[in-house]
């Protein structure tokens, strides 16, 4: 399997902490971790495997970190990669736009020709609407600290057994 990205912002508390745990469940050297608030187009396209990580900002939005390196991905062609990601929520207190900010970022990805892979059941969620949903399904990991942090673990080790088939 080739080097993976996680990209995500390095100074984002609990986005970093879900980083950090799955980079230690892929093993030691096998993921390079990547600031996106640094991160340049020509670094970000050099992986055929990225991980992104997200938040969800107030209603839906996604955070500034990544709204700034919006306009350079919609200029990437990103076929032949495969991206998966893990998006943070708060299902009880933002149950109308539960993981939106990475539902946002999955549009702006597969847009540019990403292979979206890591997707996962939306069963044992309780919310409202969410952009990140496609069927019965998230487009990457939901995690939410609030109200399930207790599963984030079993949630991250399950999802990163997938990940290691997806990025075959």
């Amino acid at each position: 399997m080739q080097k993976i990205a996680i990209v995500y912002s390095f100074n984002t508390m609990k986005t970093s902490k879900i980083a950090k745990r799955i980079s230690d469940a892929f093993g030691k050297n096998a993921v390079e971790m990547v600031n996106v608030e640094d991160v340049t187009p020509k670094q970000f396209l050099k992986f055929d495997n990225l991980i992104c990580g997200t938040a969800t900002w107030f209603d839906g939005e996604l955070p500034n970190h990544w709204d700034e390196f919006v306009p350079e991905l919609e200029d990437m062609d990103l076929s032949g990669k495969k991206v998966a990601l893990f998006g943070l929520g708060d299902q009880k207190g933002y149950p109308e736009n539960f993981l939106d900010g990475m539902g946002i970022l999955g549009d702006i990805l597969e847009a540019q020709g990403a292979t979206m892979v890591g997707f996962t059941s939306t069963e044992g969620y309780t919310f409202e609407s969410s952009g990140a949903e496609r069927g019965d399904q998230f487009i990457g990991l939901g995690i939410d600290f609030e109200t399930q942090g207790s599963k984030n673990k079993e949630r991250v080790n399950g999802w990163v057994e997938k990940l290691k088939l997806e990025f075959q």
